[in-house]
């Protein structure tokens, strides 16, 4: 069994009736269970409506980074967060990549989502691009370690991914690390403790080889777990099963369906 942690099933380009197809055709690949990501209060309660019903679909509550012009008041996320499956806070984080004039609105968001997470008891899902030090230093100074998380399609370096490991955290490997230009991510990824990895697809983006140029979707995170097992020379098999207890240790409200 595999689980896809970290999806955006709202964001595929399918009807809600046909997300049934979806989970299927992932079923048929052994994907049994998925984490739907919420990038915006705004849409929360959409995805919620679009998830409905289906099977081993688990839910987040969050304002993604390079969402801030869709932010809310701290007290709007900390109702939704709890609703019912919603198992974690995000996705949250910092970009600098793609939004350095947004730093201070998204400092103040991540700060606020850590705090929720700690008031809930429900772990983090990080986004972090080209902003390692801050990430990191807004954990310790706000109490992350305490919900803990996981930093999700991980592609920064080892030392950022050893901090936050040293944290507590958890890291999300994605079709990326298929991907040609990707030889230090892969580097870091031989590096992880096992009992700390997740697999992804990020889907609807970052198609993993071999299904570049198509929309992603649940099912490939085999590709994914398939390329990461010959990657440190073990049976799939046993990754799946790593990967999946990882999965229900870190998102306790989960559960085995």
């Amino acid at each position: 069994m595999l689980v896809d942690s970290h999806c955006h099933l709202d964001r595929l380009d399918k009807t809600k009736e046909e997300l049934t197809d979806v989970i299927n055709t992932a079923n048929a690949q052994g994907v049994d269970h998925f984490l739907c990501v919420c990038v915006s209060v705004n849409d929360f309660y959409s995805m919620m409506d679009m998830i409905n019903g289906l099977p081993n679909v688990y839910a987040t509550c969050g304002v993604h980074p390079l969402h801030q012009d869709e932010a809310c008041p701290q007290a709007e996320l900390l109702k939704a967060a709890q609703a019912e499956n919603v198992v974690a806070i995000g996705e949250t984080g910092l970009d600098y990549f793609y939004s350095p004039e947004s730093k201070a609105v998204q400092i103040k968001s991540f700060v606020e989502h850590i705090q929720v997470a700690n008031q809930l008891n429900k772990p983090l899902v990080i986004h972090t691009r080209d902003a390692r030090e801050d990430t990191i230093a807004l954990l310790k100074e706000h109490g992350g370690e305490q919900c803990g998380g996981v930093l999700h399609c991980f592609t920064e370096n080892w030392e950022m991914a050893k901090a936050a490991l040293d944290l507590g955290f958890y890291i999300s490997i994605s079709g990326i690390v298929t991907f040609r230009n990707a030889a230090e991510l892969r580097d870091v990824v031989k590096k992880i403790p096992l009992d700390r990895l997740l697999v992804e697809t990020d889907s609807p983006w970052l198609a993993p080889v071999p299904h570049r140029g198509k929309q992603n979707q649940p099912a490939y995170v085999k590709d994914v777990a398939q390329f990461i097992a010959d990657l440190r020379e073990i049976p799939l098999e046993k990754l799946a099963k790593i990967t999946t207890d990882n999965f229900f240790k870190l998102f306790p409200l989960a559960r085995v369906g």
